[in-house]
């Protein structure tokens, strides 16, 4: 058995991050070791639908630190290595091939895996799903060929890899369950305004729709079209699927750390066994700004976990604070958005909705909660985070 004094599970975004704070505060040679089932070095994520899937980056470029970082700071990273239980009094992690690592402390970073389309056809070739480097590699080398595509949801991952099939002048048709795109986000115009974007730029939407079969073209085990649920049947060559994830909590469970929608931590993000913490996709925390149990799927979550648990197991310990934020880029637009509109009674919008610059911003007892910002001023941007962090009332005026 190996030891190690700090420990990472999953080799993703956290990891990375976390690994390049601990080694920017003191980090000794030899104390982290990172055990990742892929077999890639940790990665930035959010280009595998943008600009690695547009072929603009390669593997190189979404590294989040390079492969010498590791070797330099003598950091044990174990690639294509999946874990079988955590002995959580002992402390000893054990993986599947019979290799046991002992550790003093420990950040569960497993992150989530993607949802599966149940439905007949659903094993057939040119069916796409997108989590992982391989898997924007796979659609990557698909679109070469392909001329016609079918994209299944409509969440962020959905759409911008719409965008990018679009752009690259395959005829995309996006499935989406709802009446309008992000029914849970946007409000009605907001989501009107994207619709009509990507209408004007060859995208088509089927709305309130949802797919029944995946049929196979003739004389081949590969998608050929999709048949939905009210009889309409769209051809493709090309599917890829983004209808959500789900943690990985596997490992986790059976050790007995608790687990709920996630990892389950405290505001500090330490599990209740002392020494462990979660963090990223998996990990779901007390939010102290908002008073609810959270879990995000967002790149800056991550990136903020994985540096917060980086201090936490060098002896740092002050809760997590952080307004939760995410950001996509479509076509040529770029936005971003804060916070948690739950609840909101009010909705202030700035801008034409039906222009490509303009903000939205969501009232909650005259307390900002949440703003969505595409293309404003600086001024817009900085004051969104600062005001829903402060809690403080803002006046029409001010904004």
């Amino acid at each position: 058995m190996t030891k190690s004094k700090y420990l990472i599970l999953g080799g993703g975004m956290v990891a990375g991050y976390a690994a390049k704070e601990m080694a920017a505060r003191g980090l000794k040679p030899g104390e982290l070791s990172i055990v990742s089932s892929e077999g890639a070095i940790p990665y930035e994520r959010p280009p595998l639908s943008k600009d690695f899937l547009a072929g603009k980056d390669d593997d190189s470029a979404i590294r989040i630190n390079p492969e010498d970082f590791y070797r330099e700071h003598e950091i044990d990273l174990k690639l294509g290595s999946e874990a079988a239980g955590i002995d959580v009094a002992g402390k000893i992690l054990s993986l599947r091939s019979g290799d046991e690592i002992g550790f003093e402390r420990l950040i569960i970073a497993t992150g989530a895996s993607v949802n599966i389309l149940d439905v007949p056809g659903n094993e057939l070739s040119g069916i796409h799903y997108l989590r992982s480097l391989d898997d924007s590699k796979r659609i990557r080398a698909h679109a070469v060929s392909a001329k016609r595509a079918v994209v299944v949801g409509s969440g962020f991952i959905a759409m911008e890899v719409a965008s990018v099939l679009a752009h690259k002048g395959i005829e995309t048709t996006m499935i989406v369950r709802e009446d309008r795109i992000w029914k849970k986000l946007f409000t009605p115009e907001m989501s009107r305004s994207f619709e009509d974007y990507f209408v004007a730029r060859g995208v088509r939407f089927i709305k309130q729709a949802e797919v029944a079969e995946v049929k196979a073209a003739p004389g081949r085990q590969a998608v050929g079209s999709v048949a939905l649920s009210d009889g309409r049947a769209v051809e493709c060559d090309l599917m890829v699927v983004g209808i959500g994830v789900r943690p990985v909590t596997e490992v986790a469970a059976k050790s007995g750390i608790e687990v709920s929608d996630g990892v389950v931590v405290d505001e500090y993000l330490e599990t209740g066994l002392p020494g462990i913490y979660a963090a990223g996709d998996v990990a779901s925390y007390r939010d102290a700004l908002f008073g609810k149990r959270r879990r995000v799927e967002h790149w800056d979550n991550a990136v903020s976990q994985g540096q917060h648990c980086a201090r936490a197991l060098l002896g740092e310990r002050t809760p997590f604070l952080h307004v939760p934020y995410f950001f996509s880029d479509v076509f040529d637009l770029s936005y971003e958005l804060w916070g948690d509109m739950t609840g909101a009674d009010e909705v202030v919008e700035r801008g034409d909705l039906s222009s490509t610059s303009f903000s939205v911003w969501w009232f909650k007892q005259r307390r900002l909660v949440a703003a969505f910002i595409m293309n404003r001023p600086d001024g817009e941007r900085n004051a969104a985070p600062r005001w829903i962090e402060s809690k403080q009332p803002v006046s029409l005026a001010e904004l």
